[in-house]
């Protein structure tokens, strides 16, 4: 059988060990999917794989066990599904346009745990309607506080949730939960002075946790989302490290701007002889140094006045 094996990647299926056996991953932008494409994806696997579904690291589905022969028909079946999640689709032979850019991953968020800052489904779903399809190998994760359950700083970029905590005077009986919290779990941002809490902005990380503690509702979130950007974090076999700061007390509109800008810097800079034409973004910042890429990836951003950008050149 003949097979065109960089469009079939392309296409986001994958060469397997089994000659003419491939494998269809599924995206699932932020890790929200309706149950109703379950059933799909059930069809796929007993109809046409081997009747397993592997969940991936990404938080999307792989499907093995597929007969190459089989990739017109399965793309099809699974087009309700490309739909449904909203993903943008080139005019293609039917399935996904682009395998390059990693499925964005997140954390459950504010719609079900209580530490949560953001929606990060949301947020999650903006991202990818801004960068896929997109061939160049990029990992995006976000989560909804600096518990970071997904892990971020192991990604290209990672959005962790911030809020600026909002103290009412008026609601505070003194019981200093808060700053025994903050203390213990958290930096240490809160002082009890004056039978009152006084927080140390450059020091609170905007956590929130102050917020879940208070019994009295003292502390409140604020109204305006703001988030931590940290970057060049990967894995692997060559130099892996986690992910530095960027930004802190950055707005959602700038940070979505940044990833669009990071795709033309990476088109600038790639080494055009990397292994499959993919280079994570920290290699390439490596190269040509961190100056360049903010110079690169800021233009046209204008930051919140809140916001703090990295020192480091």
């Amino acid at each position: 059988m003949d097979i065109n094996t960089k469009k079939l990647m392309k296409n986001a299926f994958r060469v397997t060990k089994n000659r003419g056996i491939t494998a269809i991953r599924i995206r699932v932008p932020g890790g929200y999917l309706e149950a109703k494409y379950l059933n799909i994806l059930q069809e796929v696997a007993d109809k046409y794989g081997n009747g397993s579904l592997h969940l991936t690291t990404r938080q999307g589905f792989e499907i093995p066990g597929i007969d190459m022969k089989y990739i017109p028909e399965v793309n099809k079946l699974i087009q309700p599904i490309i739909e449904g999640l909203e993903i943008n689709q080139e005019a293609i032979d039917g399935g996904y346009p682009a395998a390059g850019t990693r499925n964005v991953t997140a954390c459950i968020g504010n719609k079900v745990c209580p530490f949560g800052n953001y929606d990060t489904t949301a947020f999650a779903k903006k991202i990818e309607k801004a960068i896929f399809p997109n061939d160049l190998h990029v990992k995006v994760a976000l989560t909804g506080c600096p518990n970071d359950c997904m892990k971020v700083r192991m990604h290209d970029f990672g959005i962790i949730g911030m809020t600026e905590p909002q103290y009412d005077p008026n609601r505070c009986v003194g019981c200093q939960a808060c700053v025994t919290n903050c203390e213990k779990r958290s930096v240490g941002a809160l002082k009890f002075e004056n039978f009152k809490v006084v927080r140390d902005h450059d020091k609170c990380i905007g956590c929130g946790e102050c917020i879940t503690k208070c019994p009295n509702g003292a502390w409140t979130r604020s109204k305006e989302k703001y988030y931590k950007l940290v970057i060049m974090g990967r894995t692997g076999k060559k130099d892996p490290r986690l992910a530095m700061d960027f930004i802190k007390w950055v707005d959602e509109d700038s940070i979505i701007k940044i990833i669009v800008n990071t795709y033309d810097y990476v088109r600038e800079y790639i080494d055009k002889d990397a292994p499959g034409g993919k280079e994570h973004v920290g290699y390439i910042v490596d190269r040509t140094g961190l100056k360049v890429f903010k110079d690169y990836v800021l233009k046209d951003v204008k930051l919140g006045e809140k916001a703090v950008l990295s020192d480091k050149n």
